[in-house]
């Protein structure tokens, strides 16, 4: 520890510092850890230094990395190692002139998107504002753009990495291209990325979206409406199939808080008047009238912060997840029996429509896996604290278990601790082999581990 603090500009946490307990916290409240240290990272610099201790003086603890903290199984989070917090880290750098921005590694979605929007410009990323940045680009990054312009991944230009010896590398597709593969996709396994450089898209600032809403009695008709409406709209539009119970918010009517639901959640990268045609089916043609329309044009801004009233930091989250190739008659039928069966009023489950500028990235481009996949399940059981958190639980367990006939592969940020296999599954066996040598290559001990590991060959 001493070893550390004379080079370390950041603030260090111990166990016996008052502050402590608030700093080891994290998104999800179901998760209770305590590390010995936590390293608040002011620069590359600190980051360094946090690596050689974590293999020098600390070597053999484990070694957690933190940017939004918002790993669903917090993976961002360690008992008895080392936290390198990289928060403080948080500038941003738009250049709307050549359409890139440069962002650190503690930058959150909803600061990236506030310096974008400035310009019309925008990265998909995430449907949470408060998300770490870092965190979603590296296993993907799904978004409500992603239609139209891919994943985060597919805006990214370089990358800088502190790995695993403490050296500090740049990747891009002319300089370390490997590594470069496999951060798209592969997670932290490979090094500390300290800032991101993302080509930026033309968005908004005004954009159509939010959600249209039924009664949760009407989920198997609508999903098979649904099923078919979707095989022709543009790429502009994304969707998510959500199944709660309406939440408690100002902008539901009372009559309707706390019912079970069913809402198309849109977002419609294009002309308003054109999104609206394109959505007139939904809204006129589904078989019966929605109980609730919320789409209307507002800034996307507000639409990207829509579900973080949802989503706060201390609840308990429990999440299952899965690919499909098509909403069958079997999934949809699957779905609608388990989701009348939801306890929490703060357990939900989105499907999110993929295709569109996703699966036009060749397969082998990057390390993510899935990219034909037609939707994917982030099926979650959430509650305020521990009561009633295992019904929950066994209630996301029990919805995923009944579409497994159904399943494809899954999106690694979706994972919760569900070991080697399981993570060999979401990139398939040739590019599980390939993601293993580039992690022998520049994490050759595994220093990297507490994540959706992938060991060296």
């Amino acid at each position: 520890m001493a070893t550390l603090s004379q080079s370390f500009r950041g603030r260090l946490v111990l166990p016996e510092d008052p502050t402590y307990d608030e700093d080891r916290r994290i998104w999800n409240g179901s998760v209770d850890r305590s590390p010995a240290l936590i390293a608040y990272c002011t620069g590359v610099a600190d980051v360094i230094e946090a690596v050689r201790f974590a293999t020098g003086p600390a070597a053999g603890l484990p070694v957690a990395v933190r940017s939004g903290g918002h790993s669903f199984p917090g993976q961002s989070l360690c008992d008895g190692g080392i936290v390198i917090d990289l928060s403080p880290m948080r500038g941003i750098r738009v250049d709307p002139q050549a359409r890139t921005a440069r962002a650190q590694a503690g930058v959150l979605l909803g600061e990236l998107d506030h310096e974008t929007q400035a310009f019309g410009l925008a990265v998909p990323a995430g449907i949470v504002t408060h998300t770490g940045l870092a965190g979603l680009t590296l296993g993907g990054g799904i978004g409500w753009l992603m239609r139209k312009y891919g994943l985060t991944i597919d805006q990214l230009l370089s990358v800088d990495v502190v790995t695993a010896d403490g050296s500090f590398v740049k990747a891009s597709e002319d300089e370390n291209p490997d590594l470069f593969w496999g951060v798209r996709g592969g997670g932290g396994n490979f090094g500390i990325v300290t800032e991101f450089e993302f080509r930026l898209n033309p968005l908004g600032p005004i954009v159509l979206a939010g959600p249209i809403v039924w009664p949760m009695a009407e989920s198997a008709r609508l999903l098979r409406f649904y099923r078919e409406w979707i095989t022709d709209v543009p790429d502009e539009l994304t969707t998510a199939v959500v199944h709660r119970k309406a939440p408690t918010a100002r902008y539901i009517p009372s009559r309707l808080q706390g019912q079970p639901v069913v809402m198309v959640v849109c977002c419609y990268a294009g002309p308003v008047e054109e999104g609206q045609e394109v959505l007139r089916p939904l809204r006129e043609d589904s078989g019966s009238a929605p109980v609730l329309d919320l789409c209307a044009p507002k800034p996307f801004t507000e639409h990207q912060a829509m579900f973080d009233p949802s989503f706060p930091h201390g609840r308990w989250y429990y999440f299952k997840s899965c690919d499909v190739d098509r909403l069958t008659d079997d999934v949809i039928d699957r779905t609608a029996e388990h989701a009348a069966r939801i306890a929490s009023p703060f357990t939900a489950f989105p499907i999110f429509q993929l295709g569109g500028a996703i699966a036009r990235v060749g397969e082998d481009e990057t390390a993510f896996g899935g990219r034909g996949a037609g939707h994917t399940f982030n099926i979650n059981g959430t509650t305020e604290g521990p009561e009633g958190f295992d019904e929950e639980r066994t209630w996301a367990r029990g919805l995923w278990s009944a579409l497994a006939p159904h399943q494809t592969g899954v999106y690694t940020n979706f994972l919760m601790e569900e070991g080697e296999e399981r993570v060999e599954q979401a990139y398939g066996a040739e590019k599980y082999r390939r993601l293993r040598e580039v992690k022998r290559h520049y994490d050759p001990g595994n220093l990297f581990r507490l994540n959706q590991n992938i060991p060296p060959a």
